[in-house]
């Protein structure tokens, strides 16, 4: 009898740690930021309309991005620079009903797809520490790509697009240096 609470317990507590990724969005900012966020930031906030539609809409490879938006990205770092044609590489072009719906919505912005650090602070926290299982491994895009294959991994609920967004960000920015997280997440 002393036990009947203890699964009810155990289920609560489940559901508060599968809430944190939301709570704790104040340290998200110490994480680079990723392919989506930089793009604002290149276009301005809020962006033109037509600008980002002409961006959405188009179909190149990361290298062809990179000569597309040369004359504008000269005060990116290299690995915000890559971190961003590796994102619009892989979710570019948008569809049009998407766009639309961002539009009405009055934020074209919302057309976009989550980014890597989106997709990882979302994704990563449910099951383990995003710290010692995340944010100080290095592994190529193939080396994030295959943690999908694992059990326990497969089960995440990501699309391709994502995936690949998620495992070029990682590469691109991963591993930190302990001492840029914050000493609270370092578990």
């Amino acid at each position: 009898m002393k036990n009947k609470g203890r699964p009810i317990l155990a289920m609560l507590c489940a559901s508060l740690l599968g809430l944190s990724p939301a709570l704790g969005q104040e340290y998200f900012d110490f994480m680079p930021e990723g392919g989506k966020a930089l793009l604002i930031q290149l276009l301005g906030h809020p962006p033109d309309t037509a600008e980002l539609r002409q961006i959405a809409k188009a179909r190149r490879s990361a290298e062809e991005w990179k000569d597309a938006l040369a004359a504008r990205t000269g005060a990116m770092s290299e690995k915000q620079l890559q971190t961003l044609v590796g994102y619009l590489a892989v979710n570019t072009p948008l569809a049009e009903e998407t766009l639309e719906a961002a539009e009405k919505k009055g934020d074209v912005t919302a057309a976009l797809p989550p980014d890597g650090r989106e997709l990882a602070w979302n994704q990563c926290q449910f099951c383990h520490s995003l710290f010692t299982s995340y944010l100080v491994h290095e592994r190529g895009v193939q080396g994030w790509l295959s943690t999908f294959e694992t059990p326990f991994h497969r089960e995440i609920e990501m699309i391709e697009k994502e995936r690949e967004t998620f495992a070029r960000y990682s590469a691109i920015n991963m591993p930190m240096r302990i001492e840029d997280v914050p000493e609270e997440l370092r578990f």
